[in-house]
């Protein structure tokens, strides 16, 4: 795992973008969209809530492959609950196993749960040293 800070939308379509989410789906059938990169990415991309609410629905609150380079990276199970270390850890696990299966060489991913999740990094990074590669690039906010 390497660390850096800059803007992750700065490394869009030539890496792999992770986006923070959790796992809740409005009546409408679109994931809700918090804050920080995921509202970002929203954005960009007008209908990613519709193609994750569809995923969460049929796969659960898992890593999902959304299109555009983008994967959903699960910290919570809904925007109104702090981050959990044991979701993340396994968020961890899939997108690694996600990335071996497609063969992705750089994966980006913000700092999960540490953000507007009040997580501390100090406690987080562990969590993904255990799991990611090189091939993982974990970025801070410029400014954070």
């Amino acid at each position: 795992m390497r660390e850096t800070t800059g803007n992750i939308w700065d490394y869009l379509g030539d890496s792999i973008i992770a986006i923070t989410t959790n796992g809740s789906v409005a009546a409408s059938g679109a994931a809700l969209f918090g804050r920080g990169c995921a509202r970002q990415a929203l954005a960009r991309f007008p209908d990613l809530n519709q193609r994750l609410g569809r995923l969460l629905r049929e796969g659960g609150n898992h890593v999902h492959y959304l299109g555009d380079g983008i994967v959903s990276f699960p910290v919570e199970e809904t925007p109104w609950e702090n981050p959990d270390p044991r979701l993340i850890s396994r968020s961890a696990r899939e997108l690694r196993e996600l990335a071996d299966r497609h063969g992705w060489e750089r994966v980006v991913v913000p700092r999960p749960g540490c953000g507007g999740g009040g997580l501390d990094w100090r406690e987080v990074r562990p969590l993904l040293e255990e799991v990611f590669d090189d091939r993982f690039l974990v970025i801070t906010a410029e400014g954070k």
